[in-house]
């Protein structure tokens, strides 16, 4: 069975995924089973020709980019601004039609029809038991930083019962990040100057996530969608509908090609609001991911994810740790799969994230933190 990995097999070196880059890749797969006519690849946000670090040895110069809408794409080696150019994000879409596709024809039919709307419009007060997530938003946004400078993450991915990689980031409180497949790479990306806050293609939605941290949700959200380049956000109805049929229309002729069918699927308010749900919870937690060290970020992750109604908070406990534990269910993913993030209840870091895709195995990535000093790595 084909799985996230394979997507990008052929489109570059064998290098270590940031670990949103598993989470944007099993995002594609379900956006593509459930719709294939809204699946759309990140790509245009970071400039072209970014340079950044690699691994302990090696060290690359490509060209990638992000499209907009719910579904983000995937890349192939380390880095928050990833490998993928255009042309490679182009043959990406069309490996994540294909995969759509026999997923269908092995039982997993793609949908042609409109998901149950997640409550109709955005509630984005954080209302009932999404209120949680306002609250350790207020709790961290004023916490008091503890000793060191920095926070060190080590994430661990996991796909079935494979681990994929280990990584890691460190987030400094000047809002530098650097990333390696090990500690020595993280001080020789230091040396180097390799900000990739400042290399990296995530910036416009780090920067939407920080700004969500000090406006409504509404606008909040508006500006995540505005940041990601969705093309339906900011559009009268006649003109979302023209969008939203001009996608559909691309992707048939891109289904044709690849010898399948499914029926396009119709424009309506509630599709479209679906839609939206799908993107801030993609890129938000994309964001996330990218920029957990930074307390405006988490601030702002929380605050946009409690807009979305059909997701859910639940009190738990991890390593005897008090946690809270986010659930987007398949109305956040047309019908198809679940995704489910672990935060420390007084920090707001991520603790763990588990992603589902039916015909997948279970992905997981997780997360240990610790505050250090950075001249002491």
């Amino acid at each position: 069975m084909t799985d996230e990995l394979d997507l990008v097999g052929e489109l570059g070196s064998a290098q270590p995924l940031r670990p949103e880059a598993y989470r944007q890749a099993r995002a594609v797969l379900r956006a593509a089973m459930a719709d294939p006519g809204t699946m759309r690849l990140p790509g245009t946000i970071a400039a072209e020709g970014t340079s950044m670090e690699t691994d302990s040895t090696t060290e690359t110069t490509t060209t990638r980019g992000r499209g907009s809408g719910p579904a983000p794409r995937r890349r192939r080696k380390i880095g928050i601004a990833g490998r993928f150019g255009i042309g490679a994000g182009v043959a990406a879409a069309g490996a994540v039609v294909a995969l759509a596709l026999n997923l269908s024809a092995t039982g997993s039919a793609v949908a042609d029809k409109d998901a149950p709307a997640a409550g109709g419009p955005a509630t984005v007060e954080g209302s009932g038991e999404r209120a949680p997530l306002l609250i350790l938003a207020g709790n961290i946004k004023t916490m008091t930083a503890s000793t060191g400078n920095a926070w060190l993450v080590k994430a661990t991915q996991v796909n079935g019962t494979t681990t994929k990689q280990v990584v890691y980031t460190l987030y400094t409180d000047g809002h530098e990040i650097y990333t390696g497949n090990s500690v020595p790479d993280i001080r020789r990306a230091i040396t180097r100057h390799q900000d990739q806050m400042k290399d990296g293609g995530y910036a416009p939605l780090l920067e939407a996530a920080v700004a969500a941290a000090d406006s409504s949700p509404a606008d909040g959200r508006t500006r995540m969608l505005k940041a990601a380049k969705d093309p339906l956000v900011g559009l009268d109805p006649a003109a979302q509908q023209a969008e939203w049929d001009r996608q559909q229309a691309a992707a048939q002729v891109i289904i044709r090609q690849k010898g399948g069918s499914a029926a396009p699927k119709p424009y309506s308010p509630q599709a479209v609001e679906q839609h939206f749900d799908n993107a801030v919870w993609t890129y938000s937690t994309e964001a996330l991911s990218a920029g957990d060290g930074n307390t405006q970020v988490r601030v702002g992750v929380l605050r946009l994810l409690s807009t979305i109604s059909a997701v859910s908070v639940t009190d738990s406990t991890i390593g005897g740790k008090a946690t809270l534990t986010i659930t987007a269910g398949p109305e956040v993913f047309g019908g198809q799969g679940s995704e489910v993030l672990t935060v420390d209840a007084e920090t707001g870091m991520l603790v763990k994230d588990v992603s589902t895709v039916p015909g997948l195995p279970e992905a997981s990535t997780t997360y240990e933190s610790s505050r250090v000093t950075t001249a002491d790595l």
